[in-house]
């Protein structure tokens, strides 16, 4: 089973790079305080750390 992480937006993305806004919905998040389950993989780790200081992100609970 692969690994899930929980990534919340937890700052706008007003004023912000076209690119970063982008990078936000490409995570599927659409608002402050969404909260999403993604797989980890290499692809969604680069994108997180391209907008580390909007998200938050901890490992999702394995049921």
């Amino acid at each position: 089973m692969a690994h899930k992480l929980k990534v919340t937006l937890v700052r706008s993305t007003i004023d912000r790079e076209r690119s970063q806004k982008a990078t936000v919905r490409g995570l599927g998040l659409r608002r402050l305080h969404h909260t999403v389950l993604v797989e980890d993989t290499h692809a969604i780790r680069g994108m997180i750390r391209k907008v580390q200081h909007l998200v938050s992100v901890e490992p999702a609970d394995q049921a």
